[in-house]
């Protein structure tokens, strides 16, 4: 059995309530959250930190208190580990990677998680921003 890494985040964004960016992926065209393979000698917060200023422009303050996974096989012979933490950001311009990213858009918390094309993203989404109104509702 093969393994990979990736780590990203449920990127949030206050206005006059809490927005959530989503993107639409170029290769198998779901709807998630960015996110990327680890290098070597990074920490999983920094890959987050590293595939979203790639892969959307945005700069994040990564809160590494809140960490999900998601695992499954993406091969019968690759088994694949998703870490996902919250994230912060202040900028609302999204400058997508075009390799990897078909579109990206924020949206109302409440919104983004009917466009989230699998389940256990939404349960991360929901929990994540349980964490933001916890800890960043300021």
């Amino acid at each position: 059995m093969r393994y990979e890494k990736s780590c990203g985040a449920v990127i949030f964004r206050r206005d006059e309530g809490w927005n959530v960016l989503l993107i639409r992926h170029a290769r198998g065209h779901h709807i998630s959250f960015p996110k990327g393979h680890v290098e070597q000698g990074e920490t999983e917060s920094q890959t987050a930190e590293r595939e979203i200023r790639e892969e959307t422009g945005l700069s994040v303050r990564v809160d590494r208190r809140f960490r999900a996974e998601n695992r499954y096989n993406i091969r019968p012979d690759t088994q694949k580990l998703v870490v996902i933490f919250a994230a912060i950001t202040d900028q609302a311009e999204i400058t997508p990677q075009p390799e990897e990213i078909a579109e990206a858009f924020w949206l109302p918390v409440e919104e983004a998680n009917a466009r989230l094309t699998y389940e256990r993203d939404r349960k991360i989404m929901r929990d994540a921003y349980a964490h933001i109104l916890k800890y960043h509702a300021e």
